[in-house]
């Protein structure tokens, strides 16, 4: 018999749409899987993607399953199938890798989370960001930040339709500085404005940590220029992030005869794809049976977060309204 942690694990990929036809890809590139199927409710797509990975296509979950029995699965659907189709996983026993955010409900994240660890199962959530090369690096620092300032800001591109910044960028950002800063949330103060879309294309959130931390965090999808930069300010040193470059400067200020010098350094790292990175860890989480390094847990918390900022910009936006008639 087999060991598991021997035997490649059985993937297959639930939507194959702009980010998950790079699932599947990547799954066969990766010694330690083997993709066995793809599913999609665009059936032309799904043989479109399976022709051209050589794999067989279905037009659900439920085929993929009872067709092709995989340990695993991506789920890469839009936001509001998340909980759906990642229950019905869980339920049946498989190992779940879901898109960000996690659910549109934090009750709904609870539930897959109870769910999981019933069935001792490997429930990780693609916040990709925690793979870019330059967070790793950061991660491996002893940060002690004091402000932090993120922007992540780019034209609209209309690709994604059915959230707003919020639940499609913000909480990329919510994530990292939740893992950078050892405290809980005590205020959180956000606004936002819709320009293109029905759902709010720019939102600004300020959020303080009982430590005494301040976290401010801008996201537009509303911007003729792209950004995508972390300031992390601490007590004696700066550290920028890019990640679009995967790049980090620490800046400080040192004393001599002449007065203040700023020193810049430019640490250099290996760089990978963060997406390889992530799903790679989520093969090695299946086989070893391990926590993944943003699992459900820090999926949900992220996600109370964005609820939060939404609801307040939500609640801003009927106020003027109501102020406006």
């Amino acid at each position: 018999m087999t060991d598991r942690t021997e035997r490649p694990v059985k993937i297959g990929v639930v939507g194959v749409g702009h980010l998950g036809q790079h699932h599947a890809r990547i799954y066969t590139e990766l010694l330690d899987a083997r993709l066995s199927g793809v599913a999609d409710s665009n059936l032309e797509r799904a043989h479109f993607i399976g022709g051209n990975l050589g794999v067989p296509a279905y037009n659900s979950l439920e085929e993929l399953i009872t067709k092709k029995s995989p340990d695993a699965i991506s789920i890469v659907v839009p936001t509001s199938q998340h909980y759906t189709i990642a229950k019905a996983a869980l339920e049946a026993g498989i190992h779940v890798l879901v898109e960000k955010p996690v659910t549109m409900r934090p009750e709904e994240a609870g539930e897959l989370l109870d769910i999981a660890s019933k069935n001792d199962l490997v429930f990780q959530v693609g916040h990709i960001e925690r793979f870019n090369s330059a967070v790793r690096y950061i991660s491996q620092m002893q940060c002690e930040p004091v402000y932090l300032d993120s922007r992540r800001t780019g034209p609209f591109t209309g690709r994604i339709n059915d959230v707003g910044v919020v639940l499609d960028l913000m909480i990329h950002d919510i994530d990292i500085i939740m893992s950078l800063v050892k405290s809980k949330i005590s205020r959180i103060a956000a606004t936002g404005a819709c320009i293109f879309s029905e759902h709010e294309d720019i939102a600004d959130a300020q959020i303080t940590f009982e430590n005494g931390v301040l976290a401010h965090i801008l996201v537009s999808r509303c911007a003729e220029k792209k950004c995508r930069q972390l300031e992390i300010v601490e007590r004696e040193r700066q550290i920028t992030i890019n990640y679009e470059l995967q790049t980090v400067q620490i800046s400080r200020c040192v004393n001599n005869p002449e007065g203040q010098v700023e020193i810049r350094e430019c640490p250099v790292f290996p760089r990978s794809e963060p997406l390889k990175l992530e799903l790679a860890d989520f093969i090695r989480c299946v086989k070893e049976r391990r926590q993944p390094v943003v699992g459900g847990y820090e999926g949900k918390r992220a996600l109370e977060v964005a609820v939060e900022i939404l609801r307040q910009i939500h609640d801003s936006r009927n106020e003027n309204a109501q102020a406006v008639s």
